[in-house]
């Protein structure tokens, strides 16, 4: 189904997983958008814990926002119509357009869900059709197209394409190795009507000189009958990572790092886009702590968002990190909780409905938090999804934008050894600990905190003071300036190395 008088739907389908389909058709967004079209992002159904939450409320992946961005569109949720949400166990929280409706094991899955499923994909082409009326769907596939055990109940790729009619390109990443054995082996396992749809391929993440793969690029071209439409380099960017897996690569030591920041890789970690503009400040240094690293002593520890609080506290007391964490605060470290790091960070957790990793609905689910910061959490059937703009009180009055997305609801416990000090004007936001002999412990539910430049400034500032540093400018644009240049340095390389033409070509 292609509806007549709107552009052909591109698609950009993947050799593998980690290929790089998420930031090639956001650099296609972007690259569209300059040549005066409408480009809008879809992926059908996407697998992640890295989440956005839209302005009608309604939950999709970050990586479908971002390609919103790169197309110059509001992220909506029908951009992300099924999002499977992992909670460890093989089961995973299912979100259609938006909402949460229910949990799905993985033996289970495709039996239950693929029926909903694809209903709800086809409802968010048609609002997306309805909403751009001539705008041009550049659909991202996920993982490989042709896992042979599964294609009968793909969701996404290749049952996607052909309903669209979708002209495709097809990604391979060279750093791993092995690309022609992946370009031909997915070729040969497409069916005729399928492989007609591959309009091009692309080698990603190229090293060195790009003549070194002309040979290569000649071989294959003769090989397959498919234009080898680009040879992308190895891009030194910093771009947002889709899988938790990717952080860890970010190893690299900055030479102009003044500040090392500890961030807690939790096992359930979600929402891990909320530390990218740390990552980008030239003076800080993040360092991603495991089981078994030493927390040493940093400027401050971040303890970030997961999608299972309470198996993550549970490992955190297991593996001595919540000790470390709990010695450093009590010695005048900095610390400061995201979400469900805030949580953790409280006097004790209850999770009644099993919800967040517990083991079974209707038990006490009681669980101690780490005791540093007097707040009580329980957790509730319905999550808090809301954008959210309000105005910070520490460390010093500035405007925060982001957004809620939880099921714990938490509040102030009367301890009378401890003192609270809210950190925005609207209370349930979060809270920071001001006892003289715990230094500053702090945490919020607002994600993208951190995007919000002047208060990131002023957060920074109060660990550059601790280090008799001098305080950093807070005159800092929100970190969504920052993204903006960072996809048009990605669609500037794309335009260089890509030539997109045999994807718009009528044949």
């Amino acid at each position: 189904m292609n509806t007549p008088g709107l552009p052909t739907p591109l698609m950009v389908l993947g050799t593998s997983s980690g290929a790089g389909k998420s930031l090639m058709s956001a650099a296609l967004c972007r690259l569209l958008r300059r040549r005066g079209e409408t480009p809008v992002p879809f992926k059908g159904q996407n697998m992640s814990n890295n989440a956005w939450v839209d302005e009608s409320g309604g939950e999709m992946a970050y990586s479908q926002a971002l390609q919103a961005w790169a197309a110059g569109l509001k992220p909506q949720c029908s951009m992300n119509p099924v999002l499977l949400k992992p909670q460890g166990d093989s089961t995973s929280e299912v979100i259609h357009l938006g909402k949460s409706v229910g949990k799905a094991s993985a033996e289970t899955y495709y039996e239950q869900w693929f029926r909903p499923g694809w209903s709800v994909i086809r409802q968010g082409i048609k609002e997306l059709q309805s909403s751009y009326a001539h705008g041009r769907l550049v659909l991202e596939g996920a993982g490989s197209p042709v896992e042979v055990n599964l294609q009968h109940r793909d969701l996404t790729n290749l049952r996607l394409a052909k309903f669209l009619r979708a002209r495709c390109l097809l990604v391979t990443d060279i750093e791993r190795g092995g690309v022609f054995a992946q370009i031909i082996g997915t070729l040969a396992l497409l069916k005729p009507v399928e492989r007609r749809l591959i309009r091009g391929l692309l080698i990603n993440r190229f090293r060195g000189r790009r003549e070194l793969f002309d040979e290569g690029r000649r071989w294959l071209e003769a090989e397959t009958g498919i234009p080898v439409i680009g040879v992308m380099p190895w891009l030194e960017e910093l771009f947002p990572p889709e899988d938790s897996l990717d952080l860890l690569q970010r190893s690299g030591t900055k030479a102009g790092a003044e500040i090392e920041i500890a961030v807690l890789k939790l096992p359930s970690i979600s929402n891990f886009s909320d530390l990218d503009p740390l990552e980008t400040e030239p003076t800080v240094q993040l360092r991603w702590i495991e089981p078994g690293d030493f927390l040493g002593q940093p400027a401050a520890v971040v303890i970030p968002g997961s999608k299972q609080t309470m198996n993550d506290l549970s490992y955190l007391h297991r593996s001595g990190l919540g000790l470390q964490v709990q010695t450093f605060a009590k010695g005048g470290g900095h610390v400061f909780g995201i979400c469900g790091g805030m949580q953790m960070l409280g006097c004790s957790l209850v999770d009644p409905l099993a919800l967040e990793g517990s083991t079974s609905p209707n038990a006490t689910n009681h669980q101690a938090g780490l005791n540093l910061l007097p707040i009580h959490t329980v957790f509730k059937q319905d999550k808090s999804l809301r954008q959210r703009q309000v105005i910070s009180q520490w460390p010093d009055t500035a405007k925060l934008i982001g957004f809620e997305l939880h099921h714990g609801i938490s509040e102030p416990i009367n301890d009378g050894d401890r003192l609270m000090q809210a950190i925005a004007d609207d209370t349930s936001m979060g809270w920071v600990g001001k006892n003289a002999n715990l230094g500053n412990v702090a945490g919020t539910y607002l994600h993208g905190i951190f995007d919000n430049g002047p208060w990131r400034r002023l957060w920074l500032n109060t660990l550059r003071q601790s280090r008799q540093l001098p305080p950093l400018p807070i005159d800092h644009p929100h970190h969504g300036e920052q993204k903006e240049q960072l996809l048009d340095r990605l669609a500037d390389a794309f335009e260089q190395h890509v030539d997109i033409g045999p994807l718009l070509e009528d044949s």
